[in-house]
């Protein structure tokens, strides 16, 4: 049985369902988490608020605010976008995956892509922190510097591993748990239901990259992160699996995590978080080789044998 959303849900219905069953997750986690937090360290809601401003302040923090987001995430993208289907949708895992067979090699090749896009996305990350706002949007401009720079400091408190369980746990709370969650809401449902809202999956592919961007509240990261939304997409379109996008999106968090890793033992001398971009051969290599495997995949997808596509899916 192929899945599919009740064709007399409206999309914009069934969105904003998933949406409020996302932030119920959402609120259900952060309570375990505060619950567990509590239990395990000591810390309160009181406490995390506290940890958030000056987490180095707080010896157990760093495990704290990894815990906390790890519980809080898994309720709200993964345990939220899951009930959403379970209450709304027909055969929800045929609806995520309607081809339950990806070759390894593709997928493989798929999760190689996304290192591959790194150099050329470099230019857009350096265009996008270096973006000038006019003159009458001047305190929004300081007011999203001023959070991304926090956040980057979280951030570089949060990714500071100094063992090799520490990494392992930082693996499957910035990047396991996150490409999952996410890749259920912004391609498993979002992308599939704006498609067929507008009848067509290009502009699901674009809106979805365009909320998955915009749902990390960092304006400073938002083109990086939409070209990579809308890369996912193409591989789900392609793949229509939903792992595909959920490894490739694993790939983007754990490989920053792993260099960021090797960086702080002095391994490597490469700043994979560094907002300057790379060498113009290098990105120029990167456009090429993404196009030919891009090229590739979608080939190779295509000459994979094709699942029933209910009509109402767009």
């Amino acid at each position: 049985m192929k899945g599919f959303i009740h064709p007399r849900l409206h999309p914009f219905v069934s969105l904003l369902l998933l949406t409020v069953f996302v932030i119920a997750g959402l609120f259900v986690g952060m309570f375990l988490a505060m619950v567990v937090n509590k239990a395990l360290y000591g810390y309160g809601m009181m406490q995390m608020t506290e940890i958030l401003q000056s987490p180095t302040d707080f010896p157990e923090g760093r495990q704290a605010m990894l815990l906390y987001q790890a519980i809080t995430h898994l309720g709200g993208f993964t345990l939220g976008t899951l009930a959403f289907l379970k209450f709304n949708a027909q055969a929800p895992f045929s609806f995520l995956s309607p081809r339950t067979h990806v070759p390894a090699g593709l997928l493989l090749m798929s999760a190689l892509l996304i290192v591959l896009i790194m150099p050329a996305n470099s230019w857009l990350i350096e265009w996008n922190v270096n973006f000038k706002f006019p003159e009458f949007l001047r305190a929004f401009e300081q007011d999203a510097k001023a959070t991304e720079e926090r956040l980057r400091v979280l951030t570089e408190y949060l990714t500071r591993f100094e063992t090799v369980g520490s990494l392992i746990f930082g693996l499957v709370v910035v990047a396991v748990i996150p490409a999952i969650g996410e890749e259920l809401v912004f391609r498993g449902v979002a992308q599939q239901e704006l498609a067929r809202w507008f009848k067509n999956p290009h502009v699901g592919i674009w809106l979805a990259a365009f909320l998955f961007g915009a749902v990390h509240f960092q304006f400073y990261g938002f083109f990086p992160r939409m070209a990579l939304g809308a890369v996912l997409g193409y591989l789900y379109l392609w793949s229509k699996n939903i792992w595909v996008p959920i490894v490739g999106h694993f790939m983007n968090n754990g490989f920053t995590v792993l260099f960021l890793y090797l960086h702080q033992r002095g391994t490597v001398d490469v700043e994979i978080e560094s907002t300057e971009a790379m060498p113009w051969y290098w990105s120029l290599g990167s456009v090429v080789l993404s196009g030919a495997v891009l090229y590739v995949l979608q080939k190779g997808y295509n000459q994979v044998s094709q699942p029933a596509v209910n009509e109402d899916r767009f």
